[in-house]
């Protein structure tokens, strides 16, 4: 037989429905803040005003006609292929991972004889955005990729 539904039964209810609800979001707070690697713009009006401007430079870089194509190999090495690049650019890339931990670092590279460039750093087998610049004066592209 069951006992009488009393005061004390219905506090323990909602402190222990509560205290769950209160755990999880403190939970989800965690991941979200650990996975979150920074603040995309500082100030996001100052921002607005220069996009404009942004566009432009991006109109700029595809005027050129540069591309890359983008690749990691087994030992971890990354290789910048040119594409429609002059023979004299210079390549330098940014890696950062996308999640998780805040780690960004600045790669250089090497020529290589087929016209390609080869990073004199790995990278190690997770997931990176890159941010190659290919670069010959004046004139500049950048291509962001992502490796898996």
């Amino acid at each position: 037989m069951m006992g009488t539904f009393t005061g004390k039964h219905m506090a323990a209810t909602m402190v222990g429905g509560f205290g769950i609800v209160i755990a999880v979001n403190f939970y989800m707070a965690s991941l979200a803040t650990s996975g979150f690697g920074g603040v995309v713009v500082e100030n996001s009006y100052v921002a607005s005003q220069k996009y404009n401007g942004w566009l432009a430079e991006a109109r700029q870089q595809e005027a050129t006609g540069w591309d890359a194509s983008v690749s990691r190999r087994a030992d971890g090495v990354v290789v910048v292929t040119p594409v429609g690049a002059p023979r004299d650019i210079a390549v330098t890339a940014i890696a950062r991972r996308p999640l998780g931990k805040r780690e960004v670092r600045d790669l250089t590279f090497t020529r290589e004889p087929d016209g390609g460039f080869v990073s004199t750093e790995t990278l190690d087998a997770d997931r990176w955005t890159l941010r190659v610049t290919l670069a010959e004066g004046a004139h500049k592209r950048i291509v962001e990729t992502r490796i898996p």
